[in-house]
């Protein structure tokens, strides 16, 4: 069944505009605007993906609905919730070999529920639809339903864009399987937008655009965070410990971090995190395979059992790596309705950390971030950016890194693995670093130490980090892009 996501979003562009650092990108945006927006008078954009939370997707989309209406554009938003639960696993895999992942051969038992999954849905969004509106469909998920749409006299005139957010630089047996699968599908879009070039599937090359993710500067998770507000947000997730009254009261559900008997257990303050006064090395992701989680974990277990011989003998840089902590951050599985996959991957990381020493296990907090208030989720995240020495994102596969560009604008140095998306995101030794071969511990021991033991060096990053995300990373930007394309459509 579709369902329709109520959008509220609180900034205005007036607001963006009152801040000198984005009033020139306001200013652009509202002048392609007044050109291109009269083009869809009459018509609504519908976007449509797989779920309302959890991911970039689900994230990006409020802010970029909300503006497009106050620019003009009648923008609305739908999700799919396919009652069978084998869709999402074939779809999961169908994400997983566009990335590469070896999965095995989709059979035509695969190809009968992805079809009949795609006509129920279908069935209940055709009403929805003008004939002349326009219909962009994000990642594979939903692909089946809006290839529908043109097989419908009654919107045989609607245009649909495929929204691809993921991909692979190279092509494998398994991304050649996957874009088989999909294959005629696709082939009824209209156009098709990517995160980059490489990704294109060779079948769509002619009528694709790229159109890079970005972030929103005044959201929760990367508007400015004052220290006593700072704070506050470590209080009351339970993750710092504090008296002041002003901290209380704490989220209603407080982040949950894996203890040694292998137990989450919600914080309440007292467990000690040194996220205000330890170095501290984060990564937040999806708990997915592909994020690299096991290799950082053994990374950070040689960085800590050879500190002594990698500070060579200053004293102060092995202090930094003898009190280094290692945060580990992921959304409560149980709340990402189409990834099955991340209950079973949190299980397997669970097990990992329950084979390390003890001293090793109160250096590494593996946290499960709560998703019941998509607010207090994003202020937990943007406080624990903003508590890093160093935001990591070991990536095996990464279509484009959201985290990534946070990190980037919040002054906060980043370390990248080599995955295609990433590179698009971090020039090497110019605003972040990157990691040769995120599978591999040693290379990332080596690429952490050398980062953390030079602080200049990562002010210097930082700063052309923040610079680079101003330029190219931000929903303006985004949205000239997206206004440039249905225009043409």
């Amino acid at each position: 069944m579709i369902r329709e996501i109520e959008v509220s979003f609180p900034h205005t562009l007036d607001e963006y505009a009152e801040d000198a650092l984005l009033a020139g990108q306001v200013r652009q945006l509202r002048e392609e605007a007044r050109l291109l927006a009269p083009r869809l008078a009459g018509r609504t954009v519908w976007m449509v993906n797989s779920a309302a939370q959890g991911g970039g997707v689900a994230e990006m989309l409020p802010k970029l609905i909300h503006l497009m209406r106050e620019l003009g554009v009648e923008t609305r938003w739908c999700t799919i919730n396919p009652t069978d639960p084998r869709f999402f696993t074939l779809t999961k895999r169908l994400h997983n070999a566009i990335h590469g992942v070896p999965v095995g051969d989709f059979t035509a038992t695969d190809k009968q529920l992805f079809d009949d999954v795609s006509k129920k849905e279908h069935q209940d969004f055709v009403k929805r639809l003008g004939s002349n509106d326009v219909v962009v469909i994000h990642d594979p998920q939903p692909a089946g339903l809006g290839a529908l749409l043109q097989t419908s006299p009654a919107t045989k005139s609607v245009k649909t864009v495929w929204r691809c957010h993921i991909g692979l630089d190279h092509d494998t047996d398994s991304t050649r399987h996957a874009w088989s699968f999909l294959k005629d599908a696709l082939a009824t879009y209209d156009h098709a937008v990517f995160s980059a070039p490489a990704y294109i599937a060779p079948f769509l090359g002619k009528r694709a655009s790229i159109i890079q993710p970005a972030i929103d500067p005044l959201s929760h998770k990367n508007r400015w965070l004052h220290p006593v507000k700072l704070m506050g947000v470590l209080g009351s997730a339970g993750l710092a410990h504090t008296t002041h009254p002003s901290f209380i009261p704490r989220f209603e559900t407080p982040v949950a971090r894996l203890n040694p008997d292998g137990e989450f257990v919600a914080l309440d303050g007292a467990q000690e995190t040194g996220l205000l006064y330890r170095p501290i090395v984060t990564q937040i992701s999806r708990w997915d395979r592909l994020k690299g989680w096991f290799p950082l974990m053994l990374a950070f277990r040689q960085l800590k059992s050879n500190a002594e011989r990698i500070a060579s003998g200053n004293e102060r840089n092995f202090a930094r790596l003898r009190t280094l902590r290692l945060v580990m951050a992921g959304p409560d599985p149980a709340s990402i309705a189409d990834d099955p996959e991340a209950e079973s991957v949190l299980a397997e990381v669970r097990r990992e950390y329950m084979t390390l020493p003890f001293e090793l296990q109160q250096d590494i907090a593996v946290l499960s971030l709560p998703m019941d208030s998509q607010k207090n989720n994003a202020l937990i995240v943007n406080a624990l950016q903003r508590s890093s020495s160093v935001v990591v994102q070991n990536s095996l596969r990464e279509g484009f890194g959201l985290s990534v560009t946070e990190a980037m604008w919040k002054h906060t140095p980043v370390l990248g693995s080599c995955a295609y998306g990433i590179q698009q995101q971090i020039k090497a030794g110019i605003d972040g670093e990157l990691i040769d071969d995120p599978t591999n511990p040693g290379t990332i021991v080596e690429a952490l130490s050398k980062l953390l033991a030079s602080p200049k060096d990562r002010e210097h990053l930082a700063r052309n980090a923040h610079q680079r995300a101003v330029r190219e990373f931000l929903l303006f930007r985004q949205l000239t892009d997206w206004l440039r394309l249905l225009a043409r459509l």
